[in-house]
């Protein structure tokens, strides 16, 4: 049976990626950060991987959510990316969620939302010295 990829990767000088994904096509490009030779004038690998804990947990929020009888309104974040010099690496990731809820839904159902969120996939694939701080601030309207 023939692999079936996901991706690609192409490399682009100078110290660029154009990364697709293969079932839709889409694009996302990379580039180096200044500080690591590179022109930053897009997410870096690194930023890739912080941004995509905040994504992740917003869509399992999102999945959890569709059967319960309240609504996700609206869900934003701010990340945070601290590197490490030594080896150079993701140190830590903040992340600081701000949900509306509609009104009704009660602490318990938010208790079990943030706690479903913390149990995302990408969350649970990091090693586990990154240091992973996520805030919820959540609003009922």
């Amino acid at each position: 049976m023939a692999e079936q990829w996901n991706y690609t990767v192409s490399y682009q000088h100078p110290l660029r990626t154009t990364n697709t994904h293969l079932a839709s096509g889409e694009t996302v490009l990379t580039d180096a950060p200044t500080d690591n030779h590179g022109l930053g004038q897009a997410f870096s690998p690194t930023d890739l991987l912080s941004t995509s804990l905040a994504a992740c947990v917003a869509t399992i929020m999102g999945i959890h959510v569709e059967s319960k009888p309240y609504d996700l309104v609206r869900l934003d974040a701010k990340v945070q990316k601290t590197m490490a010099a030594q080896p150079r690496r993701v140190a830590a990731i903040a992340i600081a969620f701000e949900i509306e809820v509609s009104s009704e839904a009660s602490d318990q159902d938010l208790a079990v939302l943030e706690r479903v969120a913390r149990a995302c996939p990408v969350a649970k694939s990091l090693h586990p010295d990154l240091e992973q701080n996520v805030s919820f601030a959540f609003t009922r309207v």
